[in-house]
């Protein structure tokens, strides 16, 4: 156990150093008026009733509520401290714990800062496995999970690995066998929280649509791809999560898929063929597979910095990547000042963009994103003009690339393109803007008014590609 005092002690001489420096508090026998022989620790803080946990190391306190306690005006209900030692807030007090609050506490020259912030309670599923091998996809909003697993295994005896919220309980409890022939419900509880999901275990061999991905399953993703992925498997029928390696060695059955998404993202960006290469190593393993995917007559949606991969379709004209490409880091990512958007212009009728046209600057466009919302503005578009070399018109980009243009940044750069069908009637659909955003780190897009676009639009290409 660590000695407190000591630790006191150290915190109080750092403090005394700095005010020794800068004030002139000497007697004539050269001995300071300095008082840094008292303790500062807080030792309890209770408020509305509810007590906090203090870590004296870190500084903080952390008070528990339930789940949906009103935290805005809260009491200070009962405060100690060290002997001698004053406390900067008092019994009686009333603070918004909205956000955390500071709490001083002070003893003659020598004082500490407390960190306080209060918790809900929470209760919640964060993974579900069943039998090792099968990961569930949970919507945490409608408290479902959705376990996709092939006709061969045996529904009536499944054992679930059930992940939960800090020191949450469920039941039925984790490792218990369960018959998943129709939904089962699983209650979690933490204190005064509680939350019922509903398990369902859909049986299939052949997905119509996968989302193909280089992580082994989606929980080893980014969580930019973690949002994509979870949300095709939660909104289009007969998905399936797959990795590339799935995909090469044959594992997955895709006789009856139409159609293939993979949505990439590197933390900072890529901006040349051979990061990508080195980026993407399972997915150039597979070529050979996913391009025999292609020409059997399956399509591809490909997003953000997965358009690099049209080229090892064998789709594009020339075999050029995107030039003009680039992205920020997640926890990094800058604030909108505004809505952002991209152009569809005379393209507006294009079934992609079905439900999410608006009038832009007296153009047509599509917003994805509000003000508040935190983006990488991960972009892999075409620029076009002769300064960049390549394609001096639009004109020249369509016809020496041979892709169709659909969406336009602001200085005129293709944002969102597709490629002819080929002779079995495999598409390619690229999607390259840097307004097309799916995971906002620390920021809860959930009411954002344009957010809604990007599942729209993805929803309409996917439909698109999966036509006969």
């Amino acid at each position: 156990m660590k000695d407190m005092k000591a630790i006191n002690f150290f915190k109080q001489l750092c403090i005394a150093t700095a005010l020794l420096t800068a004030v002139a508090g000497c007697n004539d026998d050269n001995t300071s008026n300095l008082r840094l022989d008292g303790d500062t620790w807080l030792e309890s803080l209770t408020l509305d009733e509810y007590e906090g946990v203090i870590d004296n190391d870190a500084m903080t306190v952390v008070v528990g509520v339930p789940e949906t306690y009103d935290v805005s005006a809260m009491t200070v209900s009962a405060i100690t401290a060290s002997a001698g030692a004053e406390t900067s807030v008092r019994v009686g007090d009333v603070l918004n714990f909205t956000y955390p609050q500071s709490v001083t506490v002070r003893n003659g020259d020598a004082y500490l800062d407390y960190t306080v912030s209060v918790q809900h309670d929470a209760a919640s599923i964060t993974s579900f496995v069943l039998n090792g091998s099968y990961i569930g996809v949970i919507n945490q909003t409608n408290r479902t999970i959705l376990v996709r697993v092939p006709t061969t295994e045996d529904v009536t005896n499944m054992v679930p690995a059930i992940g939960l919220s800090e020191g949450a309980t469920v039941t039925p409890a984790s490792g218990e066998a369960q018959d998943f022939t129709e939904p089962v419900e699983y209650t979690v509880t933490y204190r005064t929280a509680s939350a019922t999901y509903t398990v369902t275990v859909e049986q299939s061999d052949a997905p119509s649509a996968v989302y193909v991905g280089l992580a082994t399953s989606i929980s080893e993703l980014n969580l930019e791809e973690q949002e994509a992925a979870n949300w095709m498997l939660q909104n289009v029928a007969n998905s399936q999560y797959v990795s590339f390696d799935d995909v090469r060695t044959g594992r997955v059955d895709l006789s009856e898929c139409r159609v293939m998404w993979w949505h990439l993202h590197i933390d900072g960006g890529i901006d040349n063929r051979d990061r990508f290469t080195s980026s993407a190593p399972a997915a150039i393993q597979a070529v050979t597979a996913m391009r025999d995917f292609y020409e059997a007559g399956g399509s591809l949606l490909l997003s953000r910095y997965a358009t690099y991969y049209a080229v090892d379709m064998g789709a594009t004209a020339d075999g050029n990547n995107p030039n003009n490409c680039w992205g920020q880091v997640e926890e990094n990512g800058e604030i909108t000042k505004g809505p952002w958007s991209f152009y569809v212009d005379d393209n507006a009728s294009h079934p992609v963009f079905q439900g999410v046209v608006s009038s832009i600057d007296g153009r047509n466009g599509v917003y994805t994103c509000d003000a508040g919302y935190r983006i990488t503005n991960s972009t892999a578009q075409w620029h076009i003009g002769a300064d960049w070399g390549g394609y001096a018109t639009l004109d020249d980009w369509r016809n020496l690339h041979g892709g169709l243009d659909l969406g336009y940044g602001g200085d005129g750069a293709v944002v969102v393109w597709e490629y002819p069908e080929n002779a079995a009637g495999g598409r390619i659909v690229c999607i390259g803007s840097g307004a097309y955003d799916w995971y906002s780190y620390g920021v809860d897009a959930s009411a954002d008014q344009y957010h809604a676009n990007v599942a729209t639009m993805t929803q309409n290409a996917l439909n698109y590609l999966s036509e006969e």
